[in-house]
């Protein structure tokens, strides 16, 4: 039989427990959702800054290209999207009527005046820095204001050369007219397009030393009013004379009656539809300025001259004719 222990010498009996705490670790997918929420921000924060420096155009071409209206059916390149062009210089020519959408300028250029289709004329250069033609010298800036003043008289010019072809079709058209062809004078000069209603031998446009007109001059002021109604130009109207005196005893010459003609040509000019504001001046020169200064009395240089002033300032430098 073993001999049992002694008191003193039996081992204790240790029980740990153990308390889970409660800041321990719970793994990193937090850090990943803020992660995808500050880059969300950004974005967005992006997306506003791009929308308030943009113009509408830029914008227009942006949403073109993400959502494309049409694809491009061009028989060149891969027919997609881009019709197989790139974005850089290199590589196919992008279409002159459909430049690349997703160019963008900050700040905006000057629009492309002489439309030309050039993606590279409005983009910020090494020499120009951001903004393009917005930090070119003044020499530069000099010579874009040129270019559009130029091109604003080329496009006056045409709209003056398509109401002068109006004008004399519809002469041509009435047959009451028709012989009075030589009577209409019309030219492009430094003031505007001039259309004068001068006398002919046999053929006046008024009674003689009267300011009350023919019915043929009457309807001749109509038709003008027609060809020119839709013009923006103001206009001016003078009255001329020959230089045969004329005078009575309460001192009525050439002067009043010239005067009194280019007033009854503007009243006549409102009745066929003509804005009053669009008169600038009305104006009696007597003999002073011959449609012949070499024959002072000849029956051209009675008169009248309905003239369209140049908004422009200037004539172009090419002339340009009716289109046929």
């Amino acid at each position: 039989m073993a001999d049992k222990p002694e008191e003193g010498n039996v081992a204790p009996i240790i029980v740990k427990k153990i308390k889970k705490g409660g800041h321990g670790h719970h793994g990193g997918a937090w850090k990943v959702a803020y992660a995808d929420f500050v880059t969300a921000m950004m974005a967005f924060f992006l997306l506003l800054w791009i929308l308030q420096a943009t113009t509408e155009e830029q914008k227009l071409g942006i949403a073109n290209y993400f959502a494309p209206a049409s694809v491009s059916r061009s028989t060149t390149g891969s027919g997609g999207i881009m019709g197989g062009r790139t974005f850089t210089k290199e590589g196919a020519s992008p279409n002159d009527q459909t430049p690349i959408g997703v160019m963008i300028q900050l700040p905006t250029s000057p629009p492309d005046f002489d439309n030309t289709g050039d993606p590279q004329e409005n983009t910020a250069t090494t020499e120009t820095g951001p903004g393009g033609a917005q930090m070119a010298d003044r020499a530069d800036q000099d010579l874009d204001a040129e270019q559009l003043e130029e091109f604003l008289a080329k496009r006056e010019a045409e709209q003056f050369a398509q109401a002068e072809q109006a004008l004399r079709e519809a002469m041509e058209n009435v047959p009451d007219l028709k012989g009075l062809s030589n009577n209409l004078l019309i030219d492009q000069t430094e003031e505007g397009l001039r259309i004068q209603i001068v006398d002919e031998d046999g053929k006046s446009m008024f009674p003689s030393g009267s300011a009350k007109m023919f019915d043929h001059t009457r309807e001749i002021l109509s038709l003008v009013v027609d060809a020119i109604t839709t013009l923006p130009q103001q206009i001016a109207i003078k009255g001329h004379t020959d230089a045969t005196p004329f005078s009575t005893k309460s001192g009525y010459s050439n002067w009043e009656l010239s005067s009194d003609r280019a007033n009854a040509s503007r009243r006549v000019l409102i009745e066929s539809g003509l804005r009053p504001e669009r008169f600038s001046s009305v104006a009696g020169l007597a003999d002073q300025d011959p449609l012949d200064p070499t024959d002072p009395y000849t029956a051209r240089n009675r008169r009248v001259s309905v003239i369209l002033l140049r908004e422009t300032g200037r004539p172009p430098q090419t002339a340009v004719k009716p289109a046929e």
